[in-house]
């Protein structure tokens, strides 16, 4: 009698992930240094990009498919047509370590730097999972960005009472 042996293949989870924020505070920086392990040094203004990344997440293969929004003001209208099917968003905003610049502080008087406290503030305002710092210049928690992004979409946190059933977009 033969026997057979059935070999499990489990096909990547695809997890959408856009990213939003003003223009020029880093968004396309931030993926180019999670696909690529550099930093760009020249600004070129995005409209869209799509990258692609297949990463392991807690031993489950991702295929993270990266959207890359234009932060311009001129594109608010266009910008809305990348959103659909998002499983997760990420949130970007610049806060290049200015809190301890005394030059900047001269230059820009007055001018407010954003502090990790207050991230976790407007995290709490708008209802988002997490609130994470990240230097795409260094790489520091670059990859915690896009670990934290996965995980919120294959382990969901359990949501407030809802009264429908309604697909869930995370932010982070």
């Amino acid at each position: 009698m033969a026997t057979t042996t059935a070999t499990r293949t489990t096909a990547a989870k695809f997890i959408k992930c856009v990213t939003v924020g003003d223009g020029a505070v880093g968004k396309t920086c931030l993926l180019i240094s999670y696909t690529s392990n550099t930093f760009p040094t020249d600004y070129v203004p995005t409209v869209f990009d799509n990258f692609s990344a297949n990463v392991m997440v807690d031993g489950q293969t991702v295929n993270l498919g990266l959207w890359d929004t234009a932060g311009q003001e001129d594109y608010n209208r266009l910008r809305p047509l990348s959103y659909r099917g998002a499983d997760v968003f990420l949130l970007a905003f610049s806060v290049i370590n200015l809190r301890e610049d005394k030059q900047f502080q001269m230059d820009y008087p007055g001018a407010c730097t954003i502090s990790t406290a207050q991230g976790e503030e407007l995290k709490k305002q708008i209802g988002a999972v997490a609130y994470l710092e990240c230097s795409s210049k260094t790489q520091q928690n670059v990859k915690a960005v896009f670990d934290a992004a996965s995980k919120v979409v294959l382990q969901p946190p359990k949501p407030k009472r809802q009264k429908k059933k309604q697909k869930i977009c995370h932010i982070l």
